[in-house]
């Protein structure tokens, strides 16, 4: 029985939301050994970026918590501060907390999102944009949003810096576990701004037809 083309589409939706939750989970915070565990049972498949998710799934299966802890420390803690700095206005501008995090809490408030209360870093880190990209993709955040207000966030605060922070993490002298992740990161973020840049229903009608192809 063929699927309807409705439950590809959202079978498609939440994959790709997953994703953004894998990437935000790892770099939020030091993976636990649970995290860790989880991960190492990705194994993905043979396209190439499923070569990058098995290359995660491998990396988190020979990284114990201890090194985990230390790894993420050195790269984004450091004594006064980290190998990368993983801000969107460091990025774009040079500077923390610049105008870069002013659009992003412009974005947040036309979109209906609240900051939690527990959380304590600037909203433009990559973790929070990550994960509020998920969020707007499978309709967990705020429930349904429109594709093009997808769109527009992707374009606007993760499209114009992302792609160099994940090349950063993949090249940090200190990245074992997160050379990977920073592989993996940057073909994820292609791959998004082509779907977003063809929509979803084309998107997800050339992955099955690049699927059945072999290639």
């Amino acid at each position: 029985m063929t699927e309807a083309p409705e439950t590809i589409v959202d079978d498609v939706r939440a994959s790709r939301a997953m994703g953004y939750v894998l990437l935000a989970t790892l770099l939020a915070r030091a993976p636990s050994r649970d995290i860790l565990e989880g991960v190492a049972g990705l194994k993905g498949d043979l396209t190439a970026f499923g070569e990058s998710v098995a290359a995660v799934g491998k990396a988190a299966a020979l990284t114990t918590p201890p090194d985990a802890e230390r790894e993420f420390n050195r790269l984004f803690i450091g004594v006064e501060r980290g190998e990368l700095v993983p801000y969107a206005s460091y990025y774009r501008s040079g500077f923390l907390q610049d105008r870069a995090l002013l659009q992003v809490r412009a974005a947040m408030t036309r979109l209906g999102i609240e900051r939690a209360p527990e959380v304590t870093e600037p909203e433009d880190h990559v973790a929070a944009l990550l994960e509020i990209m998920g969020g707007l993709i499978d309709g967990s955040l705020i429930g349904p949003v429109p594709e093009q207000d997808q769109k527009n966030f992707f374009d606007e605060h993760l499209a114009p810096w992302t792609p160099r922070f994940f090349d950063d993490l993949r090249d940090a002298a200190s990245s074992r576990l997160y050379h990977p992740v920073g592989i993996l990161g940057r073909q994820f973020m292609e791959i998004e701004s082509i779907a977003f840049a063809i929509g979803e229903t084309e998107f997800t009608q050339a992955g099955r037809a690049h699927r059945r192809n072999g290639s």
